[in-house]
């Protein structure tokens, strides 16, 4: 059962959903000033926790401020017309109070009528406050509270050359809600943007802060919980619908404990299908993946010449070899005796096969009665898969197969199955959606935030990944990765959008981990296999 800070930090919402919620906050009693005030003061502490200055307290003195540092730090408060720049002016207020010398760069001619009066209270307190980006002095920090979630036009000059300054300056910036100038649910660049060091996202996580496109602009993205209503939450969403992934949700659903009898069936049967002579690695490292994920049976079909490469990495599988063609591709599917493909629990197929065994991908996807329940086992489809799929133009034929399908491509091979949805990269979540309709298949849409939808429309996003799984082979570590688990998790009354979610996090985890310890550049597909089982551990 989730904690009430496990559910909301799984939560994400649009600039509408977020207005609705607010709006039942507010009809229900609560005063805006009094809101802002609670959620300034939160931000404030933060901030000085953020930079080294603060305590659980909501302010510190200000002598031992000037005992910690020199000279008290100068910050600069950027502030907009709405209630995001009314936030901003209380943080001036309260850090000006704990020592900080604080300056405010308020642009606009006009402003709300609670920010109006928060800078006209400001201003009394002594706090330098400035039109003009020229006339303003240096500063340690910034504090961007220009535009607050919904913003929805392009940002024009001259806001939009104060903004491209501010980012030249190359000071930290913390962002207030998100950073000015992103669109609150793609995370389109609307003209210009801040580039924050930290955005302190309010309440609930905003969706535009979990797309692609996002990301060189957000730095480091924290929630700032102010306590909304569960309640409140759940009359304007129903059950929701785009969900982070979080630690919590991805280990609750690994297969762990085992149960104390069981054998190696029980633990799941996973049958892989890649390699080719070309790119006999993509099946030592899909193997490797399904290796890590515990399942208690591989077995692994691979073109003959491969055979025995594969048993010396991997002498615990069946491995399977297969009559192959002149190319080094597998050419028919030749499994043990009496085997059918309704034997396993789950399959996965596509890694380093290449189009040359396009037969074998049509076999796998039949639901003709070649092989009799085909369609009755879990199915991954990656790599060359998915190019066979796309090449043929069967993805429609999927909606006829009884069991998941669930395809994993990166954005070069989305576009290439779903020729006609808009481009991935502007909106990921509408996209991954449009696609799982289609398909009638769970879609992993690899990136920076990979984002997962199941055919009935329910998103999955994994907020944390590296750069340092930029490589080869990595995907190919995810395939057998999420099949080892699916197979084990086949009978086990589990979601399999939810297994799909765990593994594109345990395989991002590992990722990070292994990056923390060897850079970016030091996370080879081999590597990144050897890291599963830690972030576990």
């Amino acid at each position: 059962m989730l904690t009430r800070n496990e559910h909301i930090s799984q939560i994400i919402v649009t600039a509408a959903q977020m207005r609705d919620i607010e709006a039942r906050i507010f009809a229900a009693g609560m005063p805006v000033p009094a809101l802002m005030e609670k959620v300034a003061g939160l931000i404030t502490r933060r901030i000085q926790n953020i930079f080294g200055q603060g305590s659980q307290q909501s302010t510190v003195n200000s002598q031992q401020l000037i005992a910690k540092f020199p000279s008290s730090p100068q910050v600069g408060i950027l502030v907009g017309p709405g209630h995001n720049g009314g936030d901003a002016l209380v943080v001036a207020r309260e850090l000006h109070f704990s020592g900080y010398k604080v300056w405010i760069y308020s642009p606009f001619d006009k402003l709300k009528e609670l920010t109006s009066q928060h800078l006209q209270y400001a201003q009394s307190l002594g706090i330098p406050c400035y039109q003009n980006i020229e006339q303003l002095p240096d500063c340690d920090f910034l504090v961007d509270g220009l535009f607050g979630f919904g913003l929805e036009r392009v940002i024009t000059d001259p806001i939009a050359a104060a903004i491209n300054q501010f980012n030249q300056w190359n000071k930290p910036i913390v962002s207030i809600d998100l950073p000015s100038g992103l669109h609150t649910d793609t995370g389109e660049v609307l003209g210009t943007a801040i580039c924050a060091t930290y955005t302190l996202c309010l309440g609930l996580w905003k969706q535009g802060l979990l797309q692609d496109q996002a990301l060189d602009y957000i730095g480091k993205a924290e929630l700032i919980d102010f306590d909304i209503p569960l309640a409140d939450v759940h009359v304007v969403l129903g059950v929701p619908q785009v969900k982070r992934i979080t630690s919590a949700t991805a280990l609750s659903t690994l297969p762990l404990p085992r149960p104390p009898v069981t054998h190696k069936y029980k633990e799941g049967h996973l049958l892989l299908i890649c390699g080719s002579r070309r790119y006999a690695g993509g099946a030592i490292l899909t193997a490797l993946g399904a290796r890590g994920s515990g399942v208690g049976m591989l077995s692994i079909a691979v073109p003959e010449s491969l055979k025995h490469l594969l048993i010396s990495h991997l002498p615990e599988a069946l491995v399977i070899g297969c009559p192959e063609t002149e190319t080094g591709a597998i050419a028919q599917l030749q499994l043990p005796e009496n085997t059918q493909l309704n034997a396993f629990s789950a399959i996965a197929i596509g890694p380093g096969l290449t189009k040359d065994a396009t037969s074998i991908v049509q076999e796998v996807l039949s639901c003709d009665g070649l092989r009799p329940a085909v369609g009755d086992r879990p199915l991954v489809v990656d790599a060359d898969g998915l190019n066979i799929l796309a090449q043929l133009g069967t993805i429609p034929t999927l909606q006829k197969r009884q069991a998941a399908t669930i395809l994993t491509p990166h954005t070069g091979e989305f576009a290439r199955l779903f020729p006609d949805i808009a481009d991935a990269k502007h909106d990921r979540v509408k996209a991954v959606r449009e696609a799982a309709a289609q398909s009638g298949a769970v879609v992993l849409l690899k990136g920076g935030r990979t984002a997962i939808s199941n055919p009935q429309g329910s998103v999955w996003i994994n907020p944390e990944s590296t750069p340092a799984l930029a490589r080869g082979g990595s995907g190919d570590v995810l395939t057998g990765l999420l099949g080892g688990l699916l197979a084990q998790g086949v009978n086990k009354d589990i979601a399999v959008e939810d297994i799909v979610a765990t593994a594109a996090w345990w395989h991002a985890q590992a990722g990070i981990l292994a990056a923390s310890e060897r850079t970016e550049l030091g996370v080879d597909a081999f590597t990144l296999s050897q890291y599963l089982l830690r972030v576990i551990n």
